[in-house]
């Protein structure tokens, strides 16, 4: 059933509502920036991973998975610090200083020599992205205030998303007929740069305060929150299907398509790009798909098109030989990114109406470092216990993961689930104000229903019924 709200004007056609988000000049300066960065960061990540077979050979996706393990690592530990003090630092400010930052960093990869280097490299570059990524989220809704529009920015940014995971791989195989790799690190950080300009020239309201002073509180706020929201536990399942399916993808195709199948740097750009295609396919439907389903079902059903592709990747490793690997591993590929797809495009809106505004930033932070944290076993697995064992074994592993993390997610999450919820508030309240529209129920306890999110009001979930 779709949620809309009185006060929001009757819906638009989809050109009228993509002509009206565009006009908004501080959004369309946001939406390039990141689209360019986008690039920047599809261009380096298949330069790391030739980059990582130039140091180890065969030993390249235990690297890759190490680097990746890192950068999960990073996430993991400076996204919430980032969250905690958002509402501290200017905004445009830091995320000018955190692209360039990004940008000089990418330069020196292809100077390394060592894979320690790497791994250096990979912390500073990820703990800017660490920082970065959940800031710039939590500026959407601040300048998008209705749901109509922030729904159709997460479609877009969805979609850029999704056009780079299709589009970096194949530039990157084009450049790579004329160019070494290396110079795919350099125009990754031309893209940050060009990311900095344009974030420069928008303007960016400042952050809500959040009111809370105590340093432990301000770190745990968004974790807090997220493990008392029942749809927020079923999102975390959902992240661990997604880091589980994702990791063969982004860990063992350089290996699986260079020694498995014995193909070329340009066919390891092309799966990927496969990869992006699927995903493409996933975002182009779910605008119509949202309009008219909750996004329980859509994403629940992306998680079960995870697994199904993880299995069928199982069942792949185990074929020796034939011509038709290759086909057959872009249709996986591709299936992948679907799944992908119907999960993350959604996950802006369950986050906006899990939360209010003053808690958005803490939040964004909690989902950017506990979805990162599912990915750092996911890339253990991949790239060690692929490189010992084999692809077979590490993959049934992460499809197992996956499927763990499908019925978390249907399990954890309710259905129904509402936005508006009847409670009951006990003395003593902080806000005596909240309750205007309360009925007394009993001696100090009120009773009424409004949209429900955890907060200092709201500290605990209402039982079902």
């Amino acid at each position: 059933m779709v949620r809309r709200s009185s006060r929001e004007p009757p819906p638009r056609t989809g050109i009228e509502a993509c002509v009206s988000l565009f006009a908004l000049r501080d959004y369309r300066h946001l939406f390039a920036a990141q689209v360019i960065a986008l690039l920047g960061t599809g261009l380096a990540t298949v330069a790391l991973g030739l980059l990582a077979y130039r140091l180890a050979g065969g030993n390249a996706g235990m690297v890759l998975g190490s680097a990746l393990v890192l950068k999960m690592v990073t996430y993991v530990v400076i996204a919430p610090v980032a969250g905690a003090y958002a509402d501290r630092l200017p905004r445009r400010a830091t995320l000018v200083a955190l692209d360039l930052i990004r940008a000089l960093v990418v330069l020196a990869l292809p100077f390394v020599s060592a894979v320690w280097q790497v791994y250096v490299l990979i912390v500073v570059l990820q703990a800017a992205s660490a920082a970065f990524t959940p800031a710039f989220q939590a500026v959407l809704p601040d300048i998008l205030p209705t749901e109509r529009e922030y729904t159709r920015a997460l479609s877009a940014a969805q979609f850029a998303s999704t056009m780079e995971s299709l589009l970096s791989p194949a530039a990157a195989a084009a450049a790579l007929t004329v160019v070494s790799f290396p110079w795919l690190f350099t125009a990754t950080s031309v893209c940050f740069a060009g990311s900095a300009l344009l974030v420069v020239t928008a303007s960016i309201p400042a952050a809500a305060p959040v009111g809370r002073a105590g340093v432990r509180e301000r770190l745990t706020a968004g974790l807090w929150i997220h493990g008392a929201t029942p749809r927020l536990r079923g999102l975390l399942g959902l992240n661990l299907a997604v880091a589980s399916a994702g990791a063969m993808v982004v860990v063992s195709t350089v290996n699986y398509v260079r020694d498995t199948l014995g193909r070329s740097p340009v066919d390891v750009a092309l799966l990927l790009a496969a990869n992006g295609v699927g995903t493409a396919l996933a975002a182009a439907a779910l605008p119509a798909l949202l309009a008219r389903l909750s996004e329980r079902p859509v994403m629940l059903a992306g998680g079960a098109v995870l697994t199904g592709g993880a299995v069928c990747a199982v069942v792949l490793s185990t074929v020796d030989s034939g011509s038709g690997r290759m086909p057959a591993a872009m249709v996986v590929w591709s299936l992948l990114g679907v799944g992908a797809g119907l999960v993350l495009t959604p996950v802006g809106r369950v986050l906006r109406r899990s939360t209010g505004a003053a808690d958005r930033p803490a939040i964004f932070a909690a989902q950017f470092s506990l979805s990162h944290a599912c990915w750092v076993p996911a890339y253990a697995i991949a790239g060690f216990l692929g490189s010992a064992a084999g692809f077979t074994v590490a993959w049934s592993v992460l499809t197992l993961l996956a499927a763990g993390g499908l019925l978390v997610a249907a399990r954890a999450w309710p259905r129904p689930d509402p936005e508006a919820i009847e409670h009951v508030h006990r003395a003593p309240v902080g806000d005596p104000g909240h309750l205007l529209d309360a009925v007394e129920v009993a001696p100090g306890a009120w009773r009424h229903r409004h949209t429900y999110v955890i907060d200092d009001m709201h500290r605990r979930w209402p039982a079902a019924g």
